[in-house]
């Protein structure tokens, strides 16, 4: 598939039905993903820095991310979206440029969140996060072929504002033309609904917190356009390694190893997920 057919892939996929969209954080994750049936992917900054053995908050820079993004962009035929955080810059201009250079390293599309890169997670004032945003669609349009820009409330995840003012971002977002509305990690069902009542745009949901507990054709019947992943497969993988290597260290016991997937059917999946089959 050319980028030019990603990009357009990429664009419909939001325009009705429901798809998760998986966050790999290396090719080899890229390309299991893909073999297994997903219809696009997306970075995760967490799942990348957590590979760099940093934190997640402010861990990677945008140079680093967008080698990231070229780089996942290439394992696979699919289309890929870039988790780009605050678009590493406070000044529309600069989320602006962002988007610019996401394009060129082949993303089909990316999120922007409102929140500052600082310890305590706060976040931009209502009307400079909207600016932001509307720098970041003007960007987007400029580019001449479809581009999915995502706009994040991260507020409610992070404590710095209630579901009420993040609602009121979303629809401001809605206004300045984001494509795709995003509120991770709502209280509840009900919360989830109050979001997707609230604004017409596609809706993102976050496998993530109470949400983990719904499946993906009740997330649909609720009107939920795409579900994405972020960190958690990320998390698991991490919670394995945990487990495995404590089980060997503190018991002596190897028998978590028993679930380890054999070479070959790694193989045969990295194989498929290249697109080289």
């Amino acid at each position: 598939m050319t980028l030019a057919a990603r990009h357009q892939a990429f664009h419909d996929l939001h325009q009705s039905g429901c798809f998760v969209i998986p966050n790999p954080w290396d090719r080899g994750s890229a390309r299991m993903m893909a073999a297994l049936g997903a219809k696009a992917l997306a970075t995760s900054s967490a799942a990348h820095a957590f590979t760099l053995g940093r934190a997640d908050l402010g861990g990677v820079s945008r140079d680093e991310a967008l080698a990231h993004a070229e780089d996942l962009v290439a394992a696979t035929p699919l289309p890929v979206s870039g988790d780009f955080e605050n678009g590493f810059a406070d000044d529309p201009e600069g989320v602006a440029e962002t988007v610019r250079l996401a394009a060129e390293a082949g993303l089909s599309g990316c999120s922007i969140e409102d929140t500052v890169m600082v310890a305590g997670n706060p976040a931009y004032a209502i009307d400079l996060a909207v600016e932001r945003i509307r720098a970041a669609v003007a960007a987007a349009r400029g580019l001449g072929r479809p581009f999915v820009l995502c706009a994040r409330a991260d507020g409610v995840m992070n404590g710095s504002y209630d579901l009420a003012e993040g609602i009121r971002r979303l629809q401001a977002y809605e206004a300045a033309g984001a494509d795709l509305l995003y509120l991770p990690v709502p209280p509840g069902r009900a919360e989830l609904a109050e979001v997707l009542a609230s604004v017409k745009k596609p809706v993102n949901a976050l496998a993530a917190g109470p949400i983990r507990t719904m499946t993906v054709s009740e997330l649909a019947a609720m009107g939920v356009r795409r579900i994405s992943t972020g960190s958690q497969i990320a998390r698991v993988a991490h919670a394995a390694i945990r487990d495995c290597v404590a089980a060997m260290l503190d018991e002596g016991s190897f028998a978590r190893l028993m679930a380890a997937a054999s070479g070959s059917k790694i193989d045969e999946l990295l194989k498929k997920g290249s697109g080289n089959v």
